[in-house]
């Protein structure tokens, strides 16, 4: 293997693709960007210079045919194309194709964002690396690169240099530096691949060193940055393999120069295929109701650099609230640099995955009011009172923020508020949702642990005092007696996955007689064929993992374990899992790789694993 970097490959040997668009794809990214890499190392979506820009590569939203007039897509077309394998190169986020044409022929490609530590900071450009190695035979192949703009409205102009071609597009100009004939690429022709090709598409610079040197110490700097993270993760006994795969996208969905992590990488995966386009959304944007699952997460797997990168940037967010009645409130979404105007249109310009548009930019969320924002970010930013490896400390100037964030809990724990994707101007639909309702008790709950830790004793017995009211209220006009369950939603008669998230903030028990009542009801109605639901034959993977979790909480361990082993199963063959998937047709729907669901693998593998200590 060129760059003396030692092969080890995940998930080699897969059956031979299937040329049609799926989430089948395998994702490379380095905490500021990243792309998806079909089975046959075609790259069919890549926003840069950001997680939420401009698709530069944007075929997963509009199908290919490789057609003359085809863009959107970075593609190797290989002659005589017979199969392929794919697997990333061990605990790394390098991915690893090699193409097989009908002549014994063999052609690898290994691609990858750069990622490592260079003077002192972490060096992550927008640089797509790209190295075709023959590896049999005397395989042919032409290099298709395709770039757009405008979601896929423009094809960009050319032109061409010595050893490049730089691509002009609205907002940015790349450059292809490449040791292959300019001109065949220009022109797309096949050509024999008897010696490492490399490829280097970035912003329009000159390279400093020859291109094999780059792209081969890149690649030997990222392997081992990839190596060394892994290496210092807490991780369990039992599925390390998926656990760490889980943790690599987590970390690639961050955005860190702000700390933001995105809900998913991608935009308008439709959540199944009988949808019609209402669910259709763009996740490319950092939700506040998921922070507390995903910073538990992480500080599960001892991922501290991330959570408190995300921790600040939630700091952030709630930095201009300051008192109950301020006319800043807090989002229900946010942009990765705190953009608040997020205002949802569609896009007509791309059909669709599958066909099945429209494709939406921005979220609408962001003019919804969701009541659980406050107890999520309260719950969040406790542990920097609590958790003394984070750089930054609780602060007098912090508890006083905080305690204005639980004066907004007490306030509207009982106004009702929205669930995704309702319109705000459909008062109809309102309810006082138990869910947020709870998370607003658990944000008052937590400034009384805050104040105990402070020695403050009448702030601790002032949110003690606040949450007994609280809790009484919410139980009371939560709890259907002729159900025998928690609602949804107050006085109602309906039930949904968000009643599993309960025992987890501290609201009740898990083997409480009320909840374990709760979970017989909602097993005869929300639970199909082990999956959670949010529609019939449509299930919410994150919602799945969660009621594994606490299946095995409540003892029925046995249960969890065979359910959890059957999502595992769920994952592509790179090991990544979308939003939902479609029971109908047994394939991942939605978007993806979806941030949500990978916390809740991996906190079902910990809580499920075998402990260390009875490992062997």
């Amino acid at each position: 293997m060129s760059g003396g970097v030692p092969y080890y490959a995940e998930g080699l040997g897969n059956p031979p693709v299937v040329d049609e668009t799926s989430l089948d794809l395998a994702v490379i990214g380095n905490c500021a960007c990243s792309a998806f890499i079909d089975k046959k190392a075609k790259i069919v979506w890549s926003c840069l210079p950001r997680l939420d820009g401009d698709p530069i590569f944007c075929s997963l939203l509009k199908g290919s045919n490789e057609s003359s007039n085809d863009i959107g897509f970075f593609g190797i077309s290989l002659a005589n194309y017979q199969k392929s394998e794919q697997g990333y190169l061990r605990n790394s986020s390098i991915v690893c194709t090699k193409l097989y044409d009908s002549e014994g022929g063999c052609v690898e490609v290994k691609d990858f964002f750069p990622r490592f530590e260079s003077s002192g900071r972490e060096y992550r450009p927008n640089m797509i690396v790209r190295i075709l190695t023959p590896i049999a035979g005397r395989p042919r192949a032409a290099i298709k690169l395709r770039p757009t703009f405008g979601y896929g409205w423009g094809t960009p102009e050319k032109t061409r240099g010595s050893n490049h071609v730089r691509y002009l597009l609205s907002n940015m100009t790349v450059r292809l530096t490449t040791n292959a004939p300019i001109s065949y690429i220009v022109d797309e022709v096949l050509f024999e691949i008897d010696e490492p090709v490399y490829l280097i598409l970035m912003p329009d610079e000159s390279l400093k060193n020859s291109i094999q040197e780059l792209a081969t110490s890149y690649l030997d700097k990222t392997l081992n940055y990839w190596n060394k993270w892994t290496r210092n993760l807490a991780i369990p006994f039992e599925w390390q393999t998926e656990v760490i795969r889980s943790a690599i996208a987590l970390k690639m969905s961050s955005f860190e120069e702000t700390g933001a992590i995105v809900a998913a990488m991608t935009t308008s995966i439709p959540h199944s295929s009988k949808s019609t386009g209402s669910s259709n959304e763009d996740l490319r944007y950092c939700w506040v109701r998921d922070s507390y699952w995903i910073v538990q997460a992480l500080n599960k797997i001892g991922a501290a650099t991330i959570s408190e990168g995300y921790i600040k940037y939630l700091s952030n967010v709630v930095s201009s609230f300051h008192s109950s009645k301020s006319v800043t409130k807090i989002s229900s979404v946010y942009g990765l640099s705190l953009e608040t105007r997020l205002h949802e249109r569609d896009l007509h310009r791309l059909p669709g995955y599958h066909g099945m548009g429209p494709v939406r930019l921005g979220n609408r969320d962001s003019e919804i009011p969701h009541n659980d924002v406050y107890g999520a970010a309260l719950l969040t930013l406790t542990r920097i009172f609590f958790d003394q490896r984070l750089f930054v400390q609780g602060s007098e100037a912090l508890w006083h923020r905080l305690e204005a964030l639980g004066e907004e809990c007490a306030a509207i724990y009982n106004k009702p508020d929205f669930t995704t994707r309702q319109k705000t101007g459909d008062t109809a639909s309102a309810s006082v949702h138990t869910y947020s309702a709870a998370m607003c008790w658990a944000g008052c709950d937590r400034l009384a642990k805050i104040a105990a830790k402070l020695d403050n004793k009448e702030r601790a017995q002032y949110w003690s005092e606040k949450c007994k009211a609280m809790k009484e209220e919410i139980t009371k006009r939560a709890w259907n007696a002729e159900l025998k369950s928690f609602t949804t939603s107050f006085d109602s008669k309906e039930v949904n996955y968000t009643l599993l998230g309960l025992p987890e903030i501290g609201f009740v028990s898990a083997k409480s007689e009320e909840f374990m009542s709760t979970l017989a009801y909602f097993e005869k109605t929300q639970v199909q064929n082990g999956h959670v639901t949010i529609k019939p034959n449509v299930a919410l993977n994150s919602a799945t993992f969660r009621y594994i979790k606490v299946l095995n909480e409540i003892g029925r361990t046995d249960d969890a374990r065979r359910l959890f082993e059957g999502m595992l199963k769920l994952r592509n063959s790179s090991g990544l899992i979308s939003e939902t998937y479609d029971l109908e047709t047994n394939q991942l729907w939605g978007n993806f790789p979806m941030n949500i669901a990978m916390v809740g693998l991996i906190d079902c593998a910990i809580a499920l694993s075998k402990p260390w200590s009875e490992a062997f």
